[in-house]
């Protein structure tokens, strides 16, 4: 087999800022596997343990050239992880490994894996934003992606008050939409502040809230979990399916993203480990394009929640092969996860 690279500067339609920074956009690695008669393609977004597209690449590179590519990928993920390769780099290689694998089958990758179409709706994420922001942007989303759920971020460095308006905008902004709303704070409170903004969140609709603490206080969930007046999903503490059990007993879900678990293969087993604890789960993005999307579309029908919405934030998307169908990123049924590269 026969491993390629291709860089893409990824630019996002509108900034996402969350409580740790803004992002206007990113250099992607795509990965193509050539087999005897089809090519597998995944995609790298650099983050989690590799801050550019070009360590990505080098580690991958000279990783695999003491691996053989063609090793099951099971095995050529345990591999990658011990020997430290970046998560979202190998999420690259593990994604146009599957997507290869059903290619060569003749089936969509979510068949192969013995499972149905996703059917859930897709979360679309909205960055913090003023009062003012929140009018003009939201209902152009809305009316462009036929979004059911909307997930706001919160967490401003202004405080919980600079939250508590921009949600509150929200609210009102979306009243005849008929969407749910979510919140996702991205470690930004305190456990003081998680606490009220929990509780005042409930009282107005919100669904739940994503990673109220930053990762390393996760010794204060318990506390937080006792009295909580919302379900809490954790992300950014939880990467791999080891994080599931250490924290099983302190939050209702896991948010699960493919860059920084290393792929499809990892996903499926924190998706095991937490139904095995009870736990709810969903499945999230970075700052992928639809390649990646594609492939966390095709393991959709285990997730209770779903936030696959980045693609959508692109402009332009490098990458063509999903549909927003009634809210629902839909994959095609033909061969391979379902991604295509447009150029």
């Amino acid at each position: 087999m026969k491993c390629t690279y291709r860089q893409i500067e990824l630019k996002k339609r509108y900034p996402l800022r969350i409580s740790r920074g803004v992002s206007a956009g990113s250099t992607n690695l795509y990965v193509m596997i050539e087999g005897a008669q089809h090519v597998g393609i995944g995609e790298a977004a650099p983050g989690t343990g590799a801050e550019t597209a070009t360590v990505c690449e080098q580690q991958l590179t000279k990783f695999l050239g003491h691996q053989d590519i063609g090793s099951s990928i099971f095995d050529a993920w345990s591999n990658a992880y011990c020997a430290g390769i970046p998560m979202c780099a190998w999420a690259a290689i593990d994604i146009a490994k599957w997507d290869l694998l059903a290619k060569q089958s003749g089936q969509p990758l979510y068949r192969l894996l013995g499972l149905p179409k996703c059917s859930v709706a897709t979360s679309v994420t909205i960055g913090i934003l003023t009062p003012d922001v929140v009018r003009d942007r939201v209902p152009e989303i809305l009316n462009r992606t036929g979004a059911k759920h909307l997930k706001i971020k919160l967490g401003s460095t202004d405080g919980i008050e600079a939250d508590q308006a921009m949600y509150s905008e929200v609210q009102e902004t979306v009243r005849d939409f008929g969407v749910s709303l979510r919140v996702d704070a991205n470690g930004g409170w305190s456990l003081s502040d998680a606490t009220s903004m929990m509780l005042w969140l409930r009282d107005r609709n919100c669904d739940y809230i994503e990673q109220p603490l930053k990762s390393d206080l996760d010794d204060q969930l318990p506390v937080l979990f006792k009295d909580r007046t919302l379900p809490i999903f954790i992300d950014e503490s939880c990467s791999l399916s080891t994080d599931v059990a250490r924290l099983s007993d302190c939050i209702d879900g896991v948010n699960v993203k493919l860059m920084k678990c290393g792929g499809i293969t990892e996903a499926l087993r924190i998706v095991a480990t937490a139904r095995a604890h009870k736990l709810q789960t969903m499945i999230g993005c970075m700052s992928e394009s639809s390649i990646a999307i594609a492939a966390g579309a095709t393991i959709g029908a285990l997730f209770d929640h779903i936030d696959l919405d980045s693609h959508l934030n692109l402009a332009p998307d490098p990458a063509t092969g999903l549909e927003i169908i009634d809210g629902v990123v839909s994959v095609p049924d033909t061969s391979g996860h379902g991604g295509k590269l447009a150029c």
